[in-house]
């Protein structure tokens, strides 16, 4: 029985507008692989998803049980994130950051479609953003007294966490609700952008190198290659994304009405 993907009526105009943030996020990319400056527009969103995939790791790390030192970030988006962690609880800490990174674009994007509050949503992840800031890049380095982090990384991590936090509380606080829902929007591509572009960097260096990554520490713990968990997680990822689009893509009764495409 086929079928049908005929985009319903209501949601074109929101669709034209994830359409739009995709467009612009793949664009400030490309732009920025030639010119490098361009990056710093797109810097902050990169950070954004960084946030979201590392605090995946350190939340994966205390929900099982584990303890968590410090989360770092460095100016290149990098990040580190020291827990405790084997066995069962490993795997869980080591698939957390990609696949729950792929889970929040998505359930962003069911969010925009069903006609939730972007200010909600925004306010959200702007003390998600704050709170692991706070925990796990201020409190925690210092409980440990530094032991796997330095002043320096503590500084940016917070300097740039306080910064995103506070840009995201502004835009929910003031900008027009159109904008609001714009602004939901890339955020929800680049964290779904940011996961797929990551697990290719990701099956690249697994394959070329034996660097220390997540998915060395899948190998290190099930003997089976970090190249097969790299593709199982991307298999996923690609799973979790056709269903959000699917979802976006169906007809609802509380589509959204403040699209910056619709009169």
């Amino acid at each position: 029985m086929p079928i049908n993907y005929k985009l319903a009526e209501d949601v074109k105009p929101q669709f034209k507008l994830l359409i739009a943030a995709t467009v612009m996020s793949i664009a400030l990319w490309a732009i920025a692989w030639y010119f490098p400056i361009f990056g710093y527009i797109a810097y902050p969103l990169q950070l954004f998803a960084t946030f979201i995939h590392e605090s995946s790791h350190a939340l994966a790390a205390l929900i099982t049980g584990n303890a968590v030192t410090s989360l770092t970030v460095s100016p290149d988006t990098s990040v580190a994130v020291w827990s405790s962690g084997s066995g069962l609880s490993g795997l869980f800490i080591s698939s957390a950051g990609y696949l729950v990174a792929t889970a929040f674009g998505t359930a962003l994007l069911a969010w925009i479609r069903f006609g939730k509050s972007p200010r909600a949503a925004l306010y959200f992840s702007g003390g998600l953003v704050g709170a692991m800031t706070i925990v796990f890049g201020l409190i925690l380095p210092f409980w440990t007294f530094f032991s796997t982090a330095t002043v320096v990384g503590v500084a940016f991590t917070v300097l740039s966490g306080v910064v995103l936090s506070g840009g995201l509380f502004a835009i929910a606080r003031y900008a027009p609700i159109r904008w609001a829902h714009f602004a939901l929007a890339v955020l929800s591509v680049q964290c779904l952008l940011n996961a797929f572009f990551s697990l290719k960097d990701l099956f690249v260096v697994t394959a070329s190198s034996d660097q220390h990554t997540d998915a060395a520490n899948m190998a290190a713990a099930t003997g089976i290659p970090g190249i097969v968990w790299v593709l199982v997680w991307f298999v996923i990822s690609v799973v979790m994304i056709s269903l959000g689009l699917r979802l976006y893509a169906v007809g609802g009764k509380n589509a959204v009405s403040d699209s910056v495409f619709e009169d």
